[in-house]
């Protein structure tokens, strides 16, 4: 039985019991050899009659992974001992953060700014920079509230490796399910937890802290928190916390290096649009954090486009016969092409053109082909664009103005999707969430 005011190792002296789970113990103690005595925090491992070998591989684990970390805002590996008494003991010591855990602020009924959230963000993803470019990699794999601490600098800690996975020991090795419900991805409960998985954990706390709601109470959406209604954020923050919580890990920031970047950039990600592409579109869309590729192809042949073409080539081809027949009418021929073609191209554009846009995080490129030669070309800076919006062009079909996608970029308009190609209204709003989606606006 541990109680206050015992002493360990002749110098650490039991002050107040933290927490209890599982047989497990953490207290509050002190140094008493040093002068001033220094506080630390001990954790105890039972062994008894519910002692797992499992339990105690992963505190020597933590033990092992704290003694090799260096970092400000990690807790400093101080002793590592047994007790063997009546009751046996693994004990743990190391260093105490002042401060109050994250859950203990929820407790209290705190309520986060998006400002003190994107701090909390930016302090984990720089502790998790660190630890994923360790090599081996080590993994936290049980980020939560109660184990990220604001100390009294306003800085955050993070704190309990006790479930931590370094790479080189989890290839090839039998796996142990760890992590909290609600936090934890789904890929490591099934024992392959990689670095996005810490990224995860991290979304679903700042959830919590977010709407005040544990993540596995609130509702989910083909896997995915539904939180969006509950909270106050800003359309970016939404989206890169959506993008944390993605639950296929390939849909995630590629690393913590990444999602600060995002983070600290305030430019969007590529979270999963709301709306999906229109049953039967050929446009080909391809994006990541960095790009965003669209291209849109000619115009589907139809019964018109055949008869318009059959309508041009019919008047078109006896004139040519004629003109050919004769040397000297060809020259006629040649410059008679100039306005047939001027006639023709208009007609034939909406046919067979097509239209390609690359983005990426510091400009954009419309292209315009027609047979695969380019005949218009248009370019601005991504970060100018602020507004996207459902325009109307100047051309009617049955007394309505014809839809398409108009996006202004400071004092410039960029129109497309209203002609050559000619786009569906569905795949125009499409197109508009997606472009919003990828730029945060």
């Amino acid at each position: 039985m541990l109680e206050i005011t015992q002493i360990f190792q002749q110098k650490y002296q039991l002050k107040e019991k933290l927490a209890q789970n599982a047989g497990r113990q953490t207290w509050l103690a002190e140094d008493i050899s040093l002068e001033p005595a220094k506080t630390v925090i001990l954790k105890f491992l039972p062994f008894g009659e519910q002692f797992q070998w499992q339990d105690l591989k992963l505190f020597e684990r933590e033990a092992d992974i704290l003694q090799q970390l260096s970092h400000s805002k990690i807790p400093k590996y101080c002793d590592y001992f047994s007790i063997e008494d009546k009751d046996n003991w693994f004990a743990l010591v190391q260093e105490y953060i002042p401060g109050k855990s994250l859950k203990q602020l929820i407790e209290k009924k705190q309520r986060f700014t998006e400002e003190e959230l994107r701090k909390i963000a930016q302090d984990v993803l720089e502790i998790l920079c660190y630890l994923h470019t360790l090599n081996p990699q080590v993994i936290h794999r049980d980020i939560k509230p109660s184990n990220l601490i604001l100390g009294v600098e306003k800085q955050i800690y993070l704190i309990d490796f006790g479930a931590v996975q370094d790479s080189a020991a989890a290839k090839g090795a039998t796996f142990t399910v760890v992590g909290t419900y609600g936090y934890a991805p789904l890929e490591q409960f099934g024992g392959r937890t990689v670095p996005a998985s810490d990224l995860y954990a991290l979304g679903a706390t700042l959830i919590h802290l977010a709407t005040g709601r544990i993540p596995a109470d609130l509702p989910q959406k083909n896997m995915r928190i539904q939180f969006q209604d509950k909270v106050n954020l800003s359309n970016h923050f939404v989206r890169w916390i959506e993008k944390l919580t993605e639950p296929d890990i390939e849909n995630r920031f590629t690393s913590a290096s990444v999602a600060l970047e995002a983070l600290n950039s305030r430019i969007a990600v590529n979270s999963s649009s709301a709306i999906s592409q229109p049953y039967g579109s050929q446009i080909k869309l391809d994006k990541s954090y960095n790009h965003l590729d669209i291209q849109i192809p000619r115009g589907r042949i139809t019964f018109e486009n055949i008869f318009l073409i059959s309508f041009l080539l019919f008047w078109f081809i006896p004139i040519a016969i004629t003109f050919l027949s004769d040397p000297v009418t060809i020259i006629f021929l040649l410059f008679g092409l100039i306005p047939f073609s001027i006639f023709c191209f208009p007609i034939l554009l909406p046919i067979l053109g097509t239209l390609s846009i690359k983005f990426n995080r510091l400009e954009f490129v419309m292209e315009w082909k027609f047979l695969g030669k380019t005949y218009r070309q248009k370019a601005g800076k991504t970060s100018a664009i602020h507004n996207i919006t459902v325009g109307e062009t100047s051309y009617k079909v049955n007394d309505k103005h014809l839809k398409m996608v108009s996006m202004e970029a400071g004092a410039v308009k960029y129109d497309f999707g209203g002609f050559a190609p000619k786009l569906a209204d569905a795949e125009i709003k499409w197109l508009i969430e997606e472009i919003n989606n990828w730029l945060g606006i």
